[in-house]
């Protein structure tokens, strides 16, 4: 079963409004913002990776989850598989330590479970962030003629992970966006009262583009040549149409990507600016579902692999 078609088999169960049908980065019950990401050895992170860095990854990919509601990030429960290496335990925990102090998150609580010799690491977190007085923006309020926006630059991560399966040459940039994301909280605070529908970027740009296609039942145009490349990224690999696929379909980007009405663009781009924060208009919502994706005047096919599904 795919993770798709589990999730559908939930939706008959989850039927409280805070689940959003499932559809969205959270739940939001009342001015609580809920999130819980799980992260797997061999599938999230590489066994060799640092276990400081792993710790850092698993708070940040739930924080992001809060910045694409604008919540303030409030505590955390913990998960965690002992897997019989008391070193790694004390380095994941220190990271732990530092993750949480950089972002002022109290541990709340959580669980831990023994795992046999040899079994992948596993490590779930609960986020609770508190909603903005305006309200938690979902997936699903995108309307056609709204601009698609995302933040950043899209396909850094997917480069540090080549990287580190000496794949191409390394950089620094990449490495650290592969490793270290940072979640844009800030922002997500500062943009959540002027825009209609927000998420995540972290599966991969095109495939989150079309689950909020999906969520807001529009069909979304995204321009590949809009997409914002870093020039750490531009230094590996040539600025060719494989190159931007590759970039939107990679994931572990955890930037945000949001529509809103045209006439927002300017208090959007002030927002961003404000915060020393780069924003890039990439497409806009129209009637229909799906996602259609070009290249300057070129309609260019969807690749078989939108991005990252379990």
């Amino acid at each position: 079963m795919t993770e798709a078609d589990f999730i559908a088999r939930l939706r008959g169960i989850a039927t409280d409004p805070a689940a959003r049908g499932l559809a969205d980065d959270a739940a939001v019950l009342g001015d609580l913002v809920l999130t819980h990401d799980m992260i797997v050895e061999g599938v999230h992170f590489l066994p060799d990776e640092r276990p400081q860095d792993v710790a850092w990854k698993l708070v940040a990919v739930n924080l992001s989850d809060l910045a694409a509601k604008g919540a303030t990030p409030v505590g955390v429960l913990l998960g965690y598989s002992l897997a019989g290496d008391a070193a790694w335990d004390a380095a994941f925990a220190d990271g732990l330590d530092i993750v949480l102090r950089r972002y002022g998150l109290p541990l709340l609580g959580g669980d831990t479970v023994g795992v046999p010799a040899g079994a992948p690491r596993s490590f779930g977190l609960t986020a609770i962030g508190r909603a903005l007085a305006e309200g938690a923006p979902s997936r699903s309020g995108m309307k056609p003629g709204d601009r698609l926006w995302v933040s950043g630059t899209i396909g850094n991560a997917g480069a540090g992970l080549a990287m580190r399966l000496g794949e191409i040459d390394a950089n620094e940039t990449c490495l650290a966006a592969y490793s270290r994301p940072q979640p844009q909280l800030t922002l997500g605070q500062a943009l959540a009262p002027h825009v209609r529908a927000m998420m995540d970027v972290s599966d991969g740009l095109l495939i989150d583009a079309q689950r909020m296609a999906t969520a807001s039942g529009c069909r979304i145009t995204l321009r590949l040549d809009a997409v914002p490349l870093s020039a750490a990224l531009l230094a590996v690999r040539p600025d060719v149409l494989d190159t931007r696929l590759a970039a939107t379909t990679a994931g572990d980007d955890y930037q945000l990507l949001f529509a809103a009405d045209p006439d927002a663009g300017a208090v959007i781009r002030a927002t961003a600016e404000a915060l020393n924060i780069a924003v890039t208009p990439i497409g806009h919502a129209g009637v229909g579902e799906g996602i259609v994706v070009i290249d300057g005047a070129q309609r260019v096919a969807l690749p078989d692999r939108l991005g990252f599904m379990h």
